[in-house]
């Protein structure tokens, strides 16, 4: 006779690993944290000032005034 698992407890599939009910996938949630880390990093040494800068410069050789 099978036994079921006990309450709160999940079954292993065939494969042998345990099956995850509501298991948190940690790739995805270390890479939102590397971006926001870059994204502060960028923002403290003051990159969207250069990138605007950049930008204004290039848009004025493209229409002949810079």
């Amino acid at each position: 006779m099978k036994r079921s698992p006990a309450a709160g407890q999940t079954s292993s599939p065939p494969g042998g690993r345990p099956a995850r009910r509501y298991g948190l996938r940690r790739a995805p949630l270390f890479l939102l944290l590397f971006f926001l880390l870059l994204l502060v990093i960028g923002i403290a040494v003051d990159e969207p000032a250069r990138v605007l800068e950049q930008a204004r410069t290039v848009c004025l050789e493209c229409i002949g005034v810079g």
